[in-house]
């Protein structure tokens, strides 16, 4: 595994530990030579994980949108940046960079960024891991949301099962890196996007 997708807030939250648990992944990140593929903002969280990795000399990738560019928003320290036109362009690029995806606290579109990529696990147009930092329980009531669709009938189990959920950035890379070791294919179907 050489590269994980984090999708996170574009604001930092009401509590320091989310700002400190984006800048411990990002500082573990580096440390074992995993390169950040994220959404090129220079705030939130976002910019907190990014300037972690880059101050830990690792690499960072951003895929922002020219509209979020137009608004000032773009990281300009990173390894590498692209532009897009579209939300759609920058999700496809991202997974197509990505050997694994973690969502950290965030918003709606950290919300709607995880719900495709597990769509898209399922339906299999790509194959890689995918993990929730559960950084102060942030995740307890959509994860209960999940079992529930799973009790309801909407989700199978195994597709629950398949979510790698821990609240220690540690650990957390540990079972990202031994589900990826396990999946020897890092593939995206384009065709099916």
């Amino acid at each position: 595994m050489k590269s994980i997708g984090v999708f996170c807030g574009a604001n930092c939250g009401n509590k320091p530990v989310y700002r400190e648990a984006a800048e411990r992944l990002g500082l573990l990140m580096a440390q074992q030579d995993i390169v950040l593929v994220f959404g090129g903002g220079n705030v939130g969280l976002m910019g907190a994980i990014a300037d972690a990795v880059l101050a830990a000399g690792g690499d960072a990738i951003g895929v922002i949108p020219q509209s979020l560019v137009d608004r000032e928003v773009a990281h300009q320290g990173l390894s590498e940046l692209h532009v897009v036109q579209t939300m759609h362009e920058r999700k496809a690029l991202m997974a197509a960079r990505s050997d694994a995806f973690v969502a950290m606290p965030g918003g709606f579109g950290t919300f709607d960024e995880v719900c495709e990529i597990i769509t898209w696990n399922q339906l299999g147009i790509i194959k890689k891991p995918v993990a929730f930092y559960n950084v102060n329980g942030y995740f307890d009531a959509f994860l209960a949301m999940i079992d529930h669709a799973v009790a309801e009938g909407f989700i199978k189990q195994d597709y629950r099962d398949s979510l790698i959920v821990e609240a220690d950035a540690e650990l957390l890379l540990q079972k990202v890196k031994a589900y990826a070791d396990a999946t020897s294919d890092y593939w995206v179907d384009f065709k099916r996007i």
